[in-house]
């Protein structure tokens, strides 16, 4: 599968368009992430860009989440670590790979980059820096939806936080276009 089908699924099965923003948000640090550790970008993005493509489809179903992903994306001779990813990311299965650890981190800190973003007074990705966003990671009420947890994760990758954040703001500020930010 090339990019350009993996969006058009995209497209084709989330509405909302902030579920599409965040899914290209996640697509960019992936990208960024394999790049750093030398890694097949294309497969890494296109995980980033689909792992969320049953979302709405299974909003009333959480415990299917990611399930109907995988059988929406056989057909295409998805690979299976590319699958085992997606899963993973959703607690399905262990993480395992270096692709899965990334996914889960990734997927929350995308999340928390945008409400960084949004609390910033020119509302600009370009406009945030490290500094700002270690502060609002320390405030617990601050974006409670993004997994402090997951996110930390990005040791397991061998990432300290502030290199970690770092390296997902500057692949988001590259989109920052198409995420309206």
């Amino acid at each position: 599968m090339d990019r350009t089908s993996a969006l058009q699924l995209v497209q084709q099965h989330l509405q909302n368009q902030n579920l599409i923003k965040h899914s290209l948000a996640v697509e960019a640090c992936m990208r960024e992430l394999a790049g750093h550790f030398g890694a097949d970008a294309e497969k890494w993005g296109l995980t980033g860009l689909l792992h969320d493509l049953d979302y709405e489809t299974t909003v009333q179903t959480p415990e299917q989440h990611t399930l109907k992903t995988v059988e929406m994306l056989r057909p295409f001779g998805v690979g299976e670590e590319l699958l085992h990813a997606i899963q993973a990311h959703n607690q399905r299965v262990e993480p395992q790979s270096r692709l899965d650890h990334s996914l889960v981190a990734v997927d929350p800190v995308t999340g928390f980059i945008i409400a960084c973003a949004l609390m910033h007074p020119d509302k600009k990705l370009h406009s945030l820096d490290l500094t700002f966003m270690k502060k609002r990671f320390k405030e617990k009420s601050f974006a409670k939806g993004a997994s402090r947890v997951q996110i930390q994760g990005c040791e397991k990758l061998g990432l300290g936080l502030d290199d970690f954040l770092q390296l997902s703001l500057r692949a988001m500020q590259r989109i920052a276009a198409d995420l309206g930010l």
